[in-house]
């Protein structure tokens, strides 16, 4: 916040943001025409979209009070945009202008009577939030004035000529001195600790309050050849203060963290033990970075900067901290608490050290720099490990000194806190012998601007350490880098850089493809950039023409990053491969940023394939995975239209947003987003339980633009879903839920983000905050998130002997009893598809197909899928023996008698025998269960017994019993299911939980509604939203509920829907609302149920019912067709009006619809599928219900008065509202905004006109 004052007197309270879509009206009302003759005729929109960085300048009312955009290269064309530095180099050579530095003012707009004052607090908030810019420069015609405002900014340097036309402009230049200066850092003195102290003292007091008063001063005071304090000043006053050491516990960090990529820290020594004995081979993990073999590479740079000037090596700036660190900074005072500790152990460590002495720092030696090692991009995520193995992998041996010093103490001015990396130059130059900084932090801590620039190690999955590492290397102070085409001669160095990676032959085959042809075997134009330093090379990428640009925008949310009509086709590119030596890491967002300036485009896209391919370089699958995938945004997959192509003919969608590719995720950055940083949240979330609700949750997380989360875990007994294991054609054992398909995890990738445990959890410690997993590793979490659900139990037979011919009354009952026994091995209780498919292996290696009977024993809906599936499978159905225990509810799986009818049928029709209340009673007749051969019923009447070479059993579910003796351990509450409040927590605050799991505490009185009773998907969604209050500052803060809302549980809209195919191969699919399970025949009894609308017969295979409520909304569908239909399709409808059915009942009266299947692929209706049509409807509710003129209220008022009667009309209240609608402004205003959607997604939805095509 800033204070401005007019000519006048007058004040505003300001503050600096990004500029957004709904600036840009207030933009063009302050263009004046001397803002015209300036920066001549812009397109607001146009220019927004392809700026570098906007800022807008807001009062405390949010209006704006200016704007300025920024560019990097000029406007007016007096330089291509990428060879402008030339032309400013001949101009002013002295002046050291780098695309690194500078960037170009397009515009600027002020209200008159603060200009002044706005720019220059835009120009300090640009030079403030861009650190590596040192200059603006400002192009104008040369016959033109700058004004009263710009003047007081900028300075004229001469003036160029204009490629296009014969005319000169003036170019003017802002200096970062004169706005935010760089921070002078010198020696710490004893008479800094009075200016330093009330900076200490606005952050926390732990530390006077255990050393005493002056223990800032004793620390400086106990300066040595190891410890230095320094400090940064402003005019003369200390602003910041850093105290670094040269001693670092090796050893632990070697234990803890992956530092492969810089050599352990350690210089080079003869005995280092780098590989394994037996044959190396390359172990990739989650953001891993490339291991250098390649001495040389690092020679070459240090012996370049042996000849730079000491002054242009003091520019080198870098730093990072120590094994345990304090930093002081701008936190929340929970933030700050928690890190007492750490402090109280840092000043103990030092103070050992001061007193005790330590030996001399070695000379400095060469040091290999680390290469990035690639990821595999495959469905097994090579962050997908399991514990043990990674106990058991190889890690390297390091004998070399430690060539690093560390960081143990830092503060700064929240006002000079951007300005952190200038203390980097001066600590580098006080320890000349080492190469790197470190830094190491509580995970908890938010990333503050110092640690930007640092890269985080990767800790190894057993490490207990409650710190994150960040490491800076001292070449990465560096400012020459440099970014260009590459060229022929350029080929050895990238050979060199890359020669460690898996696709380092693909890489070089599409560099030479590069120059050679500049184009893909395809003929598709493409580009190879390199990254250079002190004349090597240190990073190579590889972009081509994205060709498939219209699929992508069909089928990716793009249009949520940018606006698509204003980037030309052949601005869109597809990023191939991105490699950076990992001492540059932080420059990777220059480096792709100088791609799109030098390759002349505006967008980048990156795939990550579900399968990992081998092939051509060329091929779609020879991607290779890199850390700047960290720099891209996921971009969410857009859900696609089943159209019916036979019925739509000519005016079906094109091939190009039809056609069908190989699924991939999608990545992508733009111009408006280089400079967008994201929040880090290091802060360690672990989910266990890869259930829907879990997925949906990391989804959620995963896919929030201006998030990165480095420390999402999923425990999963079976690592991810979605591998498909089952074929295509092979029918599912299981239901569906049709919240995640196969091809749904393919588009999101979720091994990209998410470090997957294989493995069980077996224990929780609440106070050291650790899960304790099946093997006896521990993994720390600073949030639990429990989303196990319920499985499928191994049923414990009752033990009746059923020689004595007892029934089901004669049994004690078993069911909440838990079988202990030997599990047998032709036992199967299907969960999820990795058990699915060892069923089907058994069955076809045990010659199931062809002799011996399988018992299904169960009366869920996939006890019918199940049937159907071996049905399939060609198992006959003599040999399937169909076994129901006795009921529980009155209420069936499926709910609808027509549809079980049928359903029976085809099971007689199939041979399949079924039993009805039949209690297992034994296998074996009591003997050894492992394998069943035999096993033996109870039921109401007489016994029965059945030869068994396979047992399916799909009895009631339940917690596994591990999960719930783990929750029980912690003493968390556990009530039948673990007990939860309405924000999901458990009675641990850093424990929550959702799903099937969980039953909501008793204090809401309602034991009836369960998560269970809602759409999986949108609880999952609704508790990473509920998290992502800790995590997002752009959210508004939560307020506490009422005390008497505070007793109400949260109903969710999303619908329930459950869905598979059943014997007689019918395709089966039931929508219906959130609701207590209530048999069919009493739901329609009631007096307010509304209409049913049925065409069709179950029998016969065309069976489709919709349920219109009283307020003429769907409410549920049930579909039974011999043939597959499009069930994504029919979810849509859930929750529309009848009318937007086309007046669905209008028609159903008069029997205008005779198959509502053949209805629903009319081309009219294609919109409501559409995944923007929710959209539409809000637009036009909007509309509606906002007041467009002044003197008519709007269309709800009226409504509202009509219902208080506070308007008396002679007609009937619809007429009534249809005149008026029909009479006003606000029919044209929806046909307006009609037209426009389906104009704006005419590629999804060709078959509509509009009056400019008619």
């Amino acid at each position: 916040m800033s204070v401005l004052t007019s000519p006048r007197g007058k004040t505003e309270v300001v503050h600096c943001r990004r500029t957004e879509l709904q600036d840009v009206y207030c933009i063009k009302n302050l263009t004046r025409k001397f803002t015209q003759k300036l920066f001549g005729r812009l397109n607001i929109i146009y220019l927004l979209e392809k700026a570098n960085l906007a800022i807008t300048l807001c009062n405390d009312k949010e209006e704006v009070m200016a704007q300025a955009t920024f560019v990097d290269y000029p406007n007016w064309n007096i330089a291509r945009q990428d060879d402008w530095v030339s032309v400013f180099r001949e101009l002013d050579s002295e002046i050291p202008c780098t695309p690194l530095n500078t960037l170009f003012m397009h515009l600027f707009v002020a209200v008159d009577e603060y200009s002044i004052g706005c720019c220059k607090e835009i120009i300090r908030t640009v030079f403030k939030a861009v650190p590596e810019l040192h200059f603006i420069f400002l192009i104008v015609p040369s016959y033109m004035s700058l004004g009263s405002t710009l003047i007081t900014v900028f300075d004229q340097v001469g003036s160029v000529p204009c490629l296009t036309f014969d005319e000169d402009f003036a170019v003017y230049i802002c200096h970062r001195h004169s706005h935010y200066p760089q921070l002078h850092i010198r020696e710490a003195r004893v008479e800094d600790h009075d200016d330093l102290m009330p900076i200490f003292m606005r952050y926390n007091t732990i530390l006077k309050e255990t050393y005493g008063e002056y223990f800032l001063a004793e620390l400086i005071e106990a300066q040595d050849e190891e410890n230095h304090a320094v400090v940064c000043e402003v005019e003369g006053v200390a602003v910041g203060f850093m105290s670094v050491c040269s001693t670092v516990n090796m050893q632990l960090l070697h234990e803890c963290f992956d530092l492969g990529p810089f050599h352990g820290l350690c210089r080079p020594h003869p005995d280092d033990v780098l590989q394994p004995l037996q044959e190396p081979s390359v172990r990739g993990s989650k953001d891993t970075e490339m291991r250098s073999s390649s001495q040389g590479s690092q020679k070459t740079i240090e012996e370049r900067q042996k000849s730079v000037s000491h002054d242009v090596m003091e520019s080198i700036q870098v730093a990072e901290s120590l094994t345990h660190t304090w930093v002081l900074w701008e936190a929340g005072d929970d933030l700050r608490r928690c890190s007492v500790s750490m402090v109280l152990r840092a000043l103990d460590i030092w103070r050992r050290k001061r007193l005790a002495g330590t030996k001399d720092i070695e000379k400095l030696i060469k040091i290999s720099v680390g290469k990035e090692v690639e990821h595999e991009v495959s469905i097994q995520s090579s962050a997908s490990v399991s514990l043990q193995e990674e106990i058991c992998n190889f890690r390297p041996t390091y004998r070399g000194p430690s060539a690093a010093f560390c960081i143990q103490l830092f503060c700064i001015d929240e006002k000079h806190e951007a300005r952190s990396l200038d203390f980097m130059n001066f600590v580098f130059s006080l320890f000349p012998d080492k190469d790197f900084c470190i830094i190491s932090l509580p995970h908890l801590t938010p990333e503050f601007v110092l640690i930007q620039n640092f890269v985080r190690m990767v800790p190894f999955n057993n490490c207990t350490l409650e710190q994150d590492l960040y490491v800076f290397h001292r070449a990465g102070l560096l400012k020459s880098i440099n970014i260009r085409l590459a060229t022929v001669s350029d080929t050895p160095g990238v050979e060199n850089l890359i020669s460690t990676l898996m696709l380092s032959k693909s890489i070089l085959d599409d560099l030479n493809q590069y120059n050679t042809a500049c184009r893909d075997p395809e003929g598709t134009p493409m580009q190879a950039f390199v990254a250079e330093v002190a004349e090597q090379i240190v990073g190579i990428a590889v972009i081509r023409n994205e060709m498939d640009i219209e699929y992508i925008r069909s089928h990716y949310n793009i249009e949520d990053f940018i606006y698509f009509g204003h980037h030309q086709r052949e601005e869109h590119g597809h990023l191939y491969h991105f490699a950076l030596n990992p001492i540059f890491r932080h420059y990777t967002k220059f480096f792709l940023k100088e791609i799109l300036r030098l390759g002349f485009k505006s967008c980048l896209y990156y795939p990550v394939y579900s399968h990992c391919r081998t092939g051509k370089l060329q091929s779609p699958y020879a991607h290779s995975l890199t850390s700047a995938l960290h720099y891209l945004v996921p971009v969410r997959p857009r859900r696609q239209i089943v159209y019916p192509l036979e019925k739509l003919g000519i005016n079906a969608p094109s091939k190009e947003v039809s056609k069908d590719l190989l699924n991939f995720a999608l990545n992508h950055t733009n111009r408006k987003l280089m400079l967008e940083p994201k929040i880090t949240v290091n802060a360690k979330i672990v989910v266990v339980g890869a259930s829907t609700v879990g997925i949906s949750f990391l989804e959620t997380l995963v896919f929030c633009p201006h998030l990165k989360f480095n420390n999402l875990t999923l425990i999963s007994t079976h690592g991810l879903p979605g591998k498909n294991l089952l074929a295509t054609e092979q029918r599912r054992f299981l239901a569906s839920n049709h919240c995640f398909s196969d091809k749904d995890y393919a588009l999101m990738s979720l091994c990209s983000w998410v470090n997957v445990v294989v493995g069980r959890m077996t224990g929780i410690d609440r106070a050291a905050k650790h899960v304790v997993l099946s093997q006896g590793e521990i993994l720390l979490y600073d949030h639990l998130v429990l989303c196990t659900g319920q499985q499928y139990q191994v049923p414990c037979p009752s033990g009746a002997d059923i020689s004595q011919h007892l029934t089901n009354r004669e049994v004690p009952h078993s069911g909440m009893r838990r079988y202990t026994d030997v599990v047998p091995c032709n036992h199967f209780t299907l969960n999820d598809e990795e058990d699915c498919s060892k069923a089907l292996a058994w069955i076809k290696n045990n010659s199931i197909t062809i002799e011996g009977n399988v018992i299904v024993y169960g009366s869920t809906i996939d006890t019918y899928t199940t049937v159907e599936a071996l049905l399939n499978l060609g198992v006959r159905g003599c040999c399937i023996h169909f076994v129901h225990p006795p009921p529980t509810s009155t209420i069936t799986c499926i709910n609808n008698y027509s549809v079980e009818s049928a359903v029976a049928d085809a099971l007689t029709a199939a041979g399949v025998t079924i039993y009805h209340d039949a209690l297992l009673a034994q296998w074996n007749d009591g003997q050894y269960p492992d394998p069943i051969k035999c096993a033996s019923f109870t039921t109401p009447t007489k016994p029965f017994r059945l030869q068994c070479s396979m047992f399916l059993s799909f009895c009631e579910k339940n917690v596994e019993f591990e999960t719930f003796k783990a929750l029980n351990d912690a003493c968390l509450v556990y009530d039948g299911r673990l007990v939860i409040d309405a924000n999901f927590h458990t009675n641990d605050m850093a424990i929550r939980a959702a799903g099937s799991l969980t039953k909501f505490s008793n204090r809401y009185y309602s034991n009836e509604w369960t998560h269970s009773n809602f759409n999986s998907k949108e609880i999952g969604f609704q508790l990473a939203a509920a998290m992502l209050n800790l995590f997002d500052p752009t959210l508004e803060p939560v307020t506490e509920p009422p005390a008497d809302l505070d007793r109400l549980i949260p109903m969710y809209k999303g619908a329930k829907i459950q869905g598979g195919i059943l014997p007689g191969s019918y395709h089966y699919l039931h929508i219906a609302k959130p609701a207590i399970p209530t048999p069919l025949e009493v739901q329609m009894a009631q007096p307010d149920f509304g209409l049913e609308i049925v065409t069709g017969n179950a029998k016969n295979g065309n069976y489709f019912r919709i349920h219109i409520n009283k307020y003429k909304m769907v409410e549920t569908i049930t579909c039974l067709s011999k043939e597959p239909f499009p069930a994504s399709n029919y979810i849509r409808l859930f929750g529309q009006h009848e009318q937007v059915l086309n007046n669905l009942c209008a028609r159903y009266e008069d029997m205008l619809i005779t198959d509502l299947y053949s209805y629903f692929t009319e081309p009219w209706c294609m919109a409501l599928f559409h995944d923007r049509f929710i959209d539409l409807r809000k637009e036009l509710r909007q509309i509606l219900t906002s007041k467009e003129e002044e003197d008519l209220p709007s269309i709800e008022q009226i409504a509202h008065q009509i219902e208080d009667e506070e308007i008396s009309i002679r007609e009937k209240p619809r007429q009534y509202l249809q005149r008026v609608f029909q009479d006003t402004i606000y029919k044209a205003l929806v046909e307006k905004s009609i037209l426009g959607y389906l104009h704006y997604n005419h590629y999804h939805l060709p078959m509509y006109a509009w009056p400019s095509i008619i």
